[in-house]
This record gives structure tokens, C-alpha cells and sequence, in this order.
């Protein structure tokens, strides 16, 4: 970007350090690229075939349908309503639904509740209240690339990864990495860590996390008086693996649900959840943070939301369906069977054409396949080659109009893995499928 034979450098060297790290960015992220030509089989059949972005499409008709038949608009609507952390109503919705799905210890009340324009908004707005720029988080790998982006590009907060080497990322064993990781940086920087970041279910290993890991991490977080942010977009799309029937599957478990008493200063626990995922809701943007002890955060967010302030359309649609038990319920478990179905069929076809995959998940949407060691195996003569797999292979896979997430940039330690996302229809999947093994041939 320092070139004068570039007609866009002396723009660029107008803007902003902030804003030059967002073009950096902008340049890198192919994302949006790619869902402006995404294929379906009907109006855009040369499309790109997304089976990468962590979308579930699987009872879209449905939802469409109730929000259609029950969702009306008043002049109510289109005025600020009861203001930028969200109506009432909305508040009032996402507490019962909560109290009734997530099993809290003690009861949500509207009044614990931020609402936010999805929960990247959330995790962007918590980094911004509790650290300083160049403090630093703790996030496990792999983890959710997204994350990289809502902690640091406008907070100015550091992601610290933590490797795991051959230690399972959601043990009890894995907090002694976060105590190194924890050292390693306040260290190396001068600057203190002020929190750590989970996700559970876990994206992109899509398990839950053991009690007793949820423990070490909260006594962990006492110890140094940091924050614990959880995030459980995933919570009810937990389902029925049918593949892998030896494995014992941890249930999931809210950190709603936890008596902290003697664990963790519950003022430094706060929760997020959102209507992207168990509700295949993404467009809709709803998030909302949990936090019941700590007013203080409660408050930094009258002015924060103004910049996260969910649209009146969004807010009724949301709080019309949290409200309906009787849809709700059934959504969930449809949701949950017809994904099982999806992740049952996909693997089938993993296991058919000899492609490594990691087994025992039974939450989200997602499985974390090999394609490095496939392609290798078909193509030996390639073995010693000075390339970055990973790179390598993803370029093939958007010739061949497939779009795959790239396993660096959510944290795997190895070349050559890709996360796949299963929350579709099977003849999209099977068309997906049909172009990554074209990619690897």
C-alpha cells in the first residue's frame, strides 16, 4: 500500500491508524465477496455454494411463514420506542425464553438484559467497557475467526491465542495453558489480561464444555479478577449424533445456570445469545448480553447502544416468537432432528471418499474435515512442495464455485483443515460435496 503508483496511497495515508488496519482487513476478508453471488439451484445456479459461513437454512420457510401470519407493524415501530438497549418487550420476551431454556440458577429479569444488533455487537461493546487498547483476551484455539475482528478492530483490545498443543482445547487440563498464556503476555507486553472468551458450544469443534472445565476457568478468572464472557449462540442447537454412538457427549450447560458461590465474583460472568443461530436468524441481527451483577456494565451501555441499536422491525419479529411457547418448543426440536439428519449425511459422504473428519461433535453446525491429507494422498507428487496448503486449497475450492472456512483463520495449528457447515438442506450439501471433491481430484 506505499506505493506512489498506487492512485489510492495518498488516500490511504489520509486515513487513520484505525482506519488503515480496517482496509488491511477489508482487503483480506473475501466474505462479503462471496455472499453477493451465492448460488441457488434455480436463479443462480453458477453461483458460489457458501457451506462455510455459519448459516442454518434449514427451517427457513418456516420461520418466514409465522413471521408473515404474525408479526404486525404499528406506528410504535418506526418511532425510538423505549430506546437502544431494547423495548421492554423485547427484554421481557428474551428473559421468560431464557428462564425457561436455560435453566438459570438465579431467574433473568429484563433488567439483566442488553439487547444488541447481534452479538458481534455485544462482544465489540463488552471489549470496549472492561479493557483498555493493548490489554488482552484469552481465546482458545481454534476458535471463531469473527472474534479476532469484534475484540481488536474498533476496541483496540489483543487477542491472545492460546495453544493447546496436543491438550483438548475444553478439558480441565487446558487451563493450565491459559494461566501460561496469561504469564506469556503480561510479560512479554507490560499489559494485563483482562478476560477470557468462550464459546459454548464450541465453534468450530462443536462440543460443550464439562462442568469441570467451566469450574477451573471460573476459579481461574476469580484468582486474577477477570472477566468470564460466554458466549451461547449455539445453546439449543445441541442434537442427537447418530454416527459416532460409542462417544459419551458432554450435555451443554448454561452459565446461567451456575451457583457461582465460591467460584467467581458473579459481577465478572456475563453471557451472550442471539437469534442467528438456534433461530437460523443471522439476517434478523438480535443479540443480547446477560449480565445480573453488574449495573455498572448495565449503565456504560445507555451510551454504547446507540451505536448497536436493534431495528423496531427486528425487535417485535423477535419478541412475537419468544413469546409463542408453543412455536418455539417445536421449532427447537425440529431444528435439532433435521440437523442431525444433516450432519449424518454429510459424514456418510466424508466417510465414502476417505476424508478425514473429527468426530464426537453433537452441537452447531459444523464439523472440522482434512482435506490437506486427502489431496496429498491423491496427489503424492505434491508432498514436498514449498506451499501454504491451506491457502492453496481454498483457492481450488472457489474455482470450483465452493465456499469452505479456511482452518488457519480460525486457529487450527495444522495445514490443510477446513470447517464445514451442515445446517442445510441434503441436495445443497450433496452439490457442496460434488465441488469440494471435483476441488481435490
Amino acid at each position: 500500500m506505499g506505493s506512489i503508483g498506487n492512485p489510492n496511497f495518498y488516500c490511504f495515508e489520509k486515513f487513520s491508524k484505525r482506519g488503515r488496519n480496517a482496509v488491511e482487513l477489508g482487503y483480506k476478508r473475501k466474505t462479503w465477496q462471496i455472499i453477493s453471488d451465492m448460488w441457488h439451484p434455480s436463479t443462480n445456479p453458477s453461483g458460489i455454494l457458501s457451506v462455510g459461513m455459519a448459516e442454518n437454512t434449514l427451517l427457513h420457510d418456516t420461520l418466514v411463514k409465522y413471521i408473515n401470519t404474525n408479526v404486525q407493524i404499528t406506528p410504535k415501530h418506526l418511532t425510538y420506542n423505549n430506546g437502544s438497549m431494547g423495548s421492554n418487550g423485547l427484554r421481557k420476551a428474551v428473559s421468560q425464553f431464557l428462564n425457561r431454556h436455560f435453566s438459570p440458577f438465579r431467574p433473568v429479569e429484563p433488567a439483566h438484559i442488553i439487547m444488541t444488533n447481534g452479538c458481534s455487537s455485544a462482544i465489540e461493546h463488552l471489549s470496549f467497557s472492561i479493557l483498555n487498547p493493548g490489554e488482552g483476551v484469552l481465546l482458545s484455539k481454534p476458535y471463531y475467526s469473527t472474534f479476532i475482528a469484534d475484540i481488536s478492530l474498533r476496541p483496540e483490545s489483543v487477542v491472545v491465542p492460546v495453544e493447546m498443543g496436543s491438550v483438548d482445547p475444553l478439558s480441565p487440563e487446558a487451563v493450565e495453558e491459559y494461566k501460561k498464556a496469561a504469564v506469556e503476555f503480561e510479560t512479554r507486553t507490560g499489559k494485563k489480561i483482562r478476560a477470557v472468551m468462550l464459546c459454548n458450544p464450541h465453534n468450530p469443534l462443536g462440543r460443550c464444555y464439562p462442568r469441570a472445565t467451566i469450574d477451573r476457568l471460573m476459579q481461574f478468572c476469580q484468582s486474577r479478577q477477570i472477566h468470564l464472557i460466554s458466549d451461547e449462540i449455539y445453546a439449543l442447537s445441541v442434537w442427537e449424533n447418530r454416527v459416532d454412538k460409542e462417544t459419551k457427549f458432554t450435555p451443554f450447560e448454561s452459565m446461567l445456570s451456575r451457583d457461582t458461590t465460591g467460584l467467581i465474583d458473579p459481577s465478572l460472568v456475563h453471557v451472550l445469545w442471539g437469534m442467528s443461530k438456534d433461530f437460523g436468524a443471522n439476517g434478523l441481527r438480535v443479540g443480547a448480553i446477560i449480565s445480573q451483577s453488574n449495573p455498572e456494565l448495565h449503565m456504560s451501555h445507555r451510551c454504547l447502544s446507540l451505536y448497536s441499536f436493534v431495528s423496531a422491525v427486528s425487535d417485535q419479529i423477535t419478541s412475537s416468537i419468544l413469546q409463542n411457547n408453543t412455536f418455539t418448543d417445536n421449532y427447537i426440536e425440529t431444528n435439532r432432528k433435521l440437523i442431525s439428519q444433516s450432519h449424518e449425511f454429510l459424514t456418510g459422504i466424508l466417510d465414502k471418499n476417505g476424508i478425514e473428519y473429527s468426530h464426537g461433535c453433537n452441537a452447531g453446525f459444523f464439523v472440522w474435515i482434512n482435506l490437506g491429507k486427502r489431496y496429498l494422498e491423491k496427489h503424492p507428487e505434491e508432498r514436498n512442495q514449498s506451499i501454504e496448503l491451506t491457502d492453496y486449497l481454498f483457492e481450488k475450492l472457489l474455482v470450483e464455485k465452493v465456499y469452505v472456512a479456511h482452518g488457519i483463520a480460525y486457529g487450527s495449528s495444522q495445514p490443510g483443515w477446513f470447517r464445514v457447515v451442515f445446517s442445510h438442506p441434503l441436495p445443497w450439501l450433496e452439490e457442496a460435496m460434488r465441488r469440494i471433491l471435483r476441488a481435490i481430484d
